[in-house]
C-alpha cells in the first residue's frame, strides 16, 4: 500500500529535471557519426519517436499520476504481471545508464587535465576510484532525499544547458578567429541507407530522445503531478531538440573527420577549440567542469526514481517489505538506496573486464537501450491494445502516435545488438548484450513468481 511522501517537486523543478535526464553530453557525438545528414536523423527519431511519447506521457500520467510511473500504467493498463516485467526492464536500464553515465567522469577529468591526463579513462583503477567516489556521493544525497537532491538536480540541468549554450555558440567564436570557413547550423543531407545508420538512429530515439516518462516516476513526490508532468514536458521538448540538432552541427564543424570520442564529444570539441595553451587552456576546464556537474546530478536523478521501483513493487508485495522501508527522518525508501548503490557499482566493475573503456561504455549504453525499448514497446501497447477500461479514456487519435513509436521502439530494440564502433569481436558484442537482455528477464521471472507466492502467503 502506497504511503505519503515528501512532495518536494514543482513546475520548475520538473522543466529542469526533464532537461538534465533526457539531455545527455555523449549524444551529439554520436549523431555527429552522420555527418551532415544528422539533421534528418534528427528530425525523423523526432518525429516517430520524440513526439510519440511527449504525447502518450502526458495523457498517461493526466489519468494515473502515481509514484512508480510506467510501472503503475502498465500494471493497471495491462495486469500485474506486465506491469512488474515492464518495471524490472525499466529498472535494469535505469542501473545500465547510470552506470554508462558514469564512465563520462574519467572521459571529462582526463580532458580537463588536458594531454597529462590522458590515461585516467583508460586506467581501470582510476576509472573505478572516480566512479566509485559519485556513487557514494549520489548515495548520500537519494538518503537525505529530494529537499536537497533537487537542488543538485536543479544546478546539473542549468549546467549543462550552459555547456550546450557555449558549445553553440562556438562556431562564431570560430568563424571570428578564423578557424572556420564558414558553418552551416543546420545542414541537410539525404541519408544514406546503412546498418550503422539505422543503428545509431536507433540509439538516437531510445537513448538520446528518451527520459520523458521517467520523471513519472516520481508523481508522488510531485505537486499536482497530474498537471505540472505534462507541463514539463511541454516546455522541455522544443528546447531540449534544438540542444541536441545545433550541438551535433557544433561537434560536426570542429572534429570534421576526425575520429569522434563518443564517451565526450562536447569536451573534446572543447580542447579542439581552446587548445591546451594560453588563455583557452582555461575556458576549456571550465566549459568541461559544467559537464561533469550534469553527469553527477543527472546519475542522481536516475539514482532516485531507481529505488523508487523496489519500493512501489514492495507496497505490491512482489518483493519484500524490506525495500519500503523508509528513512524516520527523510521518508526515504534506505534500504532500497543502498541496494541499488551496491548494484551499479557491480556493474561498473563486469562492464570492464576485458574491454577498453569506449567499448565498456557501448555494452552499457546498448544493454540499457535494450531494456529501455521493451519498456517502450509496452508504453506505446497500452494505448493500443491495453484495457478497455483505459483505452476508452484516451482519445482516438492517440493511437497514431502510440503506432509510430511502437514502431521506432521495436527497430532500436532489433537493431541494438549492432556496434557503432570498432570492437574486438562483433559477434561477442551482440553475444554479450543479448545474454544480459536473455538473462536479466530470466532473473525478473524468477523475482516475480517469488513475488506471487509471497502476496498468496499474506
Amino acid at each position: 500500500m502506497e504511503v505519503q511522501l515528501r512532495k518536494e517537486l514543482g513546475l520548475r523543478d520538473l522543466v529542469l529535471a526533464q532537461v538534465l535526464c533526457v539531455v545527455g553530453s555523449s549524444w551529439v557525438g554520436v549523431a555527429a557519426e552522420l555527418g551532415k545528414s544528422h539533421v534528418a536523423y534528427w528530425l525523423g527519431a523526432m518525429l516517430l519517436f520524440y513526439v510519440p511519447l511527449a504525447i502518450v506521457v502526458i495523457y498517461l500520467n493526466k489519468l494515473m499520476p502515481l509514484e512508480g510511473g510506467l510501472y503503475q500504467w502498465a500494471k493497471f493498463g495491462f495486469n500485474q504481471f506486465t506491469g512488474f516485467l515492464i518495471a524490472w526492464n525499466l529498472w535494469v536500464y535505469a542501473i545500465t545508464s547510470v552506470s554508462a553515465i558514469l564512465f563520462t567522469v574519467p572521459t571529462d577529468v582526463g580532458y580537463m587535465v588536458g594531454p597529462s591526463g590522458r590515461w585516467i579513462p583508460a586506467s581501470k583503477f582510476a576509472t573505478l576510484a572516480l566512479t566509485g567516489i559519485v556513487v557514494v556521493a549520489i548515495t548520500v544525497v537519494a538518503i537525505r532525499g529530494l529537499g536537497i537532491g533537487k537542488l543538485l538536480h536543479n544546478t546539473g540541468s542549468i549546467m549543462i544547458m550552459s555547456a550546450y549554450g557555449l558549445l553553440l555558440v562556438l562556431p562564431l567564436y570560430g568563424l571570428w578567429k578564423g578557424s572556420l570557413s564558414s558553418f552551416q547550423p543546420i545542414p541537410w543531407q539525404t541519408p544514406k541507407p546503412s546498418w550503422v545508420g539505422l543503428a545509431i538512429v536507433g540509439q538516437m530515439c531510445l537513448g538520446g530522445l528518451s527520459g520523458f516518462e521517467y520523471i513519472a516516476i516520481l508523481a508522488g513526490e510531485c505537486k499536482s503531478a497530474d498537471r505540472t508532468v505534462g507541463q514539463s514536458v511541454m516546455l522541455s521538448a522544443p528546447v531540449i531538440a534544438l540542444m541536441f540538432i545545433l550541438g551535433t552541427s557544433s561537434v560536426l564543424a570542429f572534429i570534421g573527420n576526425r575520429p569522434i570520442d563518443l564517451i565526450g564529444p562536447i569536451p573534446q570539441t572543447f580542447r579542439v577549440v581552446f587548445g591546451t595553451a594560453g588563455v583557452g587552456s582555461m575556458i576549456a576546464p571550465l566549459a568541461i567542469l559544467l559537464l561533469m556537474v550534469r553527469t553527477v546530478a543527472s546519475s542522481s536523478l536516475l539514482f532516485t526514481g531507481l529505488s523508487r521501483l523496489p519500493m512501489t513493487a514492495g507496497w505490491d508485495n512482489l518483493l519484500p517489505r524490506w525495500f519500503t522501508k523508509l528513512h524516520p527522518r527523510w521518508l526515504t525508501p534506505v534500504n532500497s538506496i543502498l541496494f541499488v548503490a551496491v548494484l551499479i557499482l557491480a556493474f561498473i566493475l563486469i562492464s570492464m573486464l576485458g574491454v577498453e573503456e569506449q567499448e565498456a561504455n557501448q555494452l552499457l549504453s546498448n544493454a540499457s537501450t535494450i531494456h529501455y525499448g521493451i519498456a517502450y514497446i509496452a508504453l506505446f501497447l497500452l494505448p493500443l491494445i491495453g484495457s478497455r477500461a483505459l483505452r476508452e479514456r484516451l482519445p482516438g487519435w492517440l493511437k497514431i502516435a502510440a503506432a509510430a513509436g511502437f514502431s521506432s521502439s521495436l527497430v532500436g530494440v532489433l537493431i541494438g545488438l549492432y556496434p557503432i564502433i570498432n570492437v574486438v569481436s562483433p559477434l561477442e558484442y551482440a553475444a554479450k548484450i543479448g545474454g544480459t537482455v536473455f538473462v536479466s528477464n530470466l532473473i525478473g521471472l524468477s523475482i516475480y513468481f517469488l513475488g506471487t507466492r509471497r502476496q498468496a502467503a499474506l
